[in-house]
């Protein structure tokens, strides 16, 4: 505990530290203190009733950044001096009593953000405030909603500079408008009012307002109508996520001279990007991404801005040779121009493209080859050319990459071993001409998570080493020509979730020790901020606890979300980001594998999609499938399985897509319960000796005895495990009523019974001349 003079006041600083416990009321013996914080630390359990409410003459309460929960005590009220109260970033909860915060008339700065509060919480409650400076409310859950239109018309004594009320649900139940109070506002400098829904036109009566309005964030709301404003102060602007429409005014460099950070994404923008744009000297982020743009992108975004290091374009319908001419990116970091309508080549100027870190052009018709500045720039990680018309070698080069995709492609030859992939996560080469084996380099891929070969030319047998990489979630190496056996070795891949080896030459039979894929351990493709360009806008609180603070959190650049395609329900899918981390399937169909599936399958409960199809597989199907939970897609389909389909496999409720045509099964189907209720006569097709609903073909007494053993029976019944007194008492007595149907047949019938006499004496007397023959002789 360090007790300092500061400028006559007495303050108690312990934040950033990595102190644990509970805030201890003990340090109401410290009642001259004016300035506590315990800011970033691993505090928890609730604030005590009584400690800090006796401290009367407390100006500043920092709290923020730790883990206290529980509701707040109402005494804090008591706290008339407090100028500043900080408790973001804990785990608050309950209703956020009016009237706690109300009789703290002294306030200048209030944090509430990031805590799980609930109910309602009217603005009014500060309407008596007349020293507010600062006021920041974000929500972390669905919860909580701030209320501004109660009392109506109510009029605000103070002049707020920072208003940060994102995620409130604000004004959910008074047709989420825009707060009134703020027609009274003339001194914001940063208003940040994302992810409340609100409706109307877009607000040009704020800009208009409040002239030092820098930082203005409407992210994800439902604004309608364009900016029509000027503000020359204004360095940020985010109205992405709103109904914006229309085109982008041609004198945007009037409206906002100085921006630096523009935002304008997901709306639905049409016409042409203006020239105009690129007079925007100072402009370091532009995103104009997922709206309907069109024409050519205007050559002044890459020279004219000197600053500009974030332009993302991507998903529109922009057209035009944008890579191909004499264009130097500048200071461009970050450039994604992907599903677009791109065309041309890449142009083979290294010079030009020196501070490329990410480059994103998937989803265009580009065209040629890739330039040899690619494999050999310093600063380039993420590369994503997926799904264009490019050709020919991948050239080599050191380039670190993190992030490869240049599938569906045409490149050809074999597999580049000379590329630099020490520290690559997600590597895509599929759906290109590559041939050949998988290259030995391949050992090296140690942090790899996603790899990618399949839909190519590439021969021989899989590599064993592949089992080695212990980091590998996805191993897609579908349609290609590999033969041989599946290695043991992928058995080491403890963590792998997908893997698609269909569509190949592999034979022999399904490794037993596929059991030990246990399944991921932890989330791998969450959406990962990878870069953060804060604002701070020109407001800096006076206090004694450091207030830095950026005006602006959503400016980030996210990690490449990977993409892979995998065929599940009969479909084949395309899945994206986080889904990956809770999918989970094995496809190893229209391969030449033999032998009986092993029972050792039905431990992989984290299943959701199994394809055996199309192989040469023979044996029952595997009642240990019963534990597969969560299995959502089973294909068993052309091979040539027999007995029964268990009928426990009607635990599991989870299926919906399942297929056994085309096989040698038999007997009574599972009872149409649960979603076997669901399943249809082409589940079962080309399988003559099944019977039972959905088929036609009924089930009689005899093939349900001699095929179907009742329900009651194990599936491992064998044919020795029968009754043997039954057994013979049975047989002796069709014997006997066999030989006494004879003779009441000789005795009733004359002719028949000298045929049989006759008979015997004919049959007597060979074997009397065969004996005297051989005897003789």
């Amino acid at each position: 505990m360090v007790l300092v003079e500061h400028y006559q006041w007495k303050v108690l600083d312990l934040s950033w530290n990595h102190f644990v416990g509970s805030v201890t009321s003990d340090i109401h013996a410290l009642s001259s203190l004016r300035v506590v914080s315990f800011a970033y630390n691993y505090l928890n359990g609730s604030l005590p009733d009584h400690g800090l409410c006796e401290l009367k003459n407390l100006l500043e309460l920092d709290l923020s950044g730790n883990m206290l929960h529980g509701t707040l005590p109402d005494c804090l009220k008591y706290l008339s001096s407090l100028k500043l109260l900080d408790i973001s970033s804990n785990q608050f909860s309950g209703i956020l009593m009016p009237s706690l915060i109300a009789n703290l008339t002294s306030l200048e700065y209030i944090d509430f953000s990031h805590n799980i509060f609930e109910g309602s919480f009217s603005f009014s409650s500060l309407s008596n405030h007349i020293k507010l400076e600062v006021v920041r409310f974000r929500g972390d859950n669905d919860k909580f909603e701030v209320e501004t239109e109660e009392p109506i018309g109510w009029i605000p004594m103070f002049q707020l500079e920072i208003l940060e009320l994102s995620n409130c649900n604000m004004n959910r139940y008074k047709g989420r408008v825009l707060p009134g109070f703020l027609l009274h506002q003339h001194q914001l400098q940063e208003v940040d009012m994302s992810h409340n829904h609100l409706e109307g036109k877009f607000p040009n009566w704020l800009i208009e307002n409040n002239t030092n309005l820098e930082v203005l964030n409407l992210r994800n709301n439902s604004f309608t109508g364009m900016l029509l404003h000027r503000n020359a102060n204004m360095l940020e602007l985010d109205m992405s996520g709103n109904r914006m429409i229309g085109t982008i005014p041609d004198d945007m460099q009037k409206f906002f001279p100085h921006i630096q950070h523009l935002n304008l994404s997901r709306n639905s923008l049409s016409g042409a990007i203006p020239s105009s744009l690129g007079d925007l000297r100072d402009l370091r982020v532009l995103d104009l991404s997922n709206n309907e743009l069109s024409g050519e992108v205007p050559k002044g975004l890459f020279t004219n801005i000197s600053e500009l290091f974030f332009l993302k374009l991507s998903k529109n319908k922009l057209q035009g040779q944008v890579l191909s001419g004499n264009l130097s990116l500048g200071k461009i970091q970050e450039l994604h121009l992907d599903s677009n309508c791109f065309t041309g080549k890449i142009a083979n100027e290294p010079r030009k493209y020196n501070n490329l870190m990410i480059l994103d052009i998937r989803n265009n018709f580009f065209t040629g080859m890739i330039p040899g500045w690619i494999s050999n720039t310093s600063e380039l990680s993420e590369l994503v050319v997926r799904n264009n018309s490019l050709e020919g070698r991948f050239p080599c080069g050191p380039t670190l990459f993190t992030f490869l995709d240049i599938s569906q492609n045409s490149f050809s030859g074999p597999i580049p071993s000379c590329l630099n992939l020490q520290y690559v996560k997600h590597l895509h080469l599929g759906s290109n001409r590559f041939t050949g084996s998988i290259p030995n380099s391949f050992r090296n891929l140690t942090y790899v998570l996603t790899l990618d070969i399949s839909n190519n030319d590439l021969s021989g047998r899989i590599p064993k080493f592949l089992g080695e990489l212990s980091n590998l979630r996805i191993l897609l190496m579908r349609k290609n020509k590999f033969h041989g056996s599946i290695p043991k070795h992928l058995c080491q891949l403890y963590n792998v979730s997908l893997m698609d080896l269909s569509d190949n030459s592999l034979s022999g039979s399904i490794p037993n020790c596929l059991k030990n894929i246990t399944g991921p351990s932890y989330l791998a493709f969450l959406k990962r901020t990878i870069s953060w360009y804060p604002m701070s806008s020109s407001y800096d609180y006076n206090s004694v606890l450091q207030r830095w603070q950026p005006a602006y959190v959503n400016n980030q650049g996210f990690e490449t979300q990977d993409e892979v395609e995998f065929t599940t329900k009969r479909l084949f899918l395309s899945y994206k980001g986080g889904i990956l981390d809770y999918m989970a399937g094995l496809d190893f169909s229209c391969n030449k594998l033999t032998g009986e599936i092993p029972q050792q399958l039905g431990f992989l409960t984290q299943l959701l999609a199994l394809n055996l199809s199309h192989n040469h597989l023979t044996g029952p199907i595997p009642v240990s499938f019963s534990n597969l939970a969560k299995i959502e897609s089973l294909d068993l389909s052309s091979n040539g399985l027999t007995g029964k389909v268990p009928s426990q496999l009607i635990k599991l409720t989870s299926l919906s897509t399942f297929n056994v045509s085309r096989n040698n099964l038999s007997g009574r189907l599972p009872e149409m319960q649960a979603q076997f209720g669901t399943f249809t006569e082409a589940s079962y097709e080309g399988n003559p000796l099944l019977c039972g609903p959905p088929l036609m073909k009924k089930c009689t007494t005899t093939n349900s005895q001699l095929t179907n053993p009742s329900d009651e029976e194990e599936d491992n019944d064998k044919w020795y495990d029968i009754d043997m007194t039954f057994f013979y008492g049975s047989s002796g007595s069709t014997y006997a009523v066999f030989l006494l149907g004879f003779v009441a047949l000789l005795y009733i019938n004359p002719y028949w019974r000298k045929w049989w006499l006759d008979m015997i004496e004919d049959y007597m007397f060979t074997c009397y001349y065969f004996l005297y023959d051989s005897v003789s002789s």
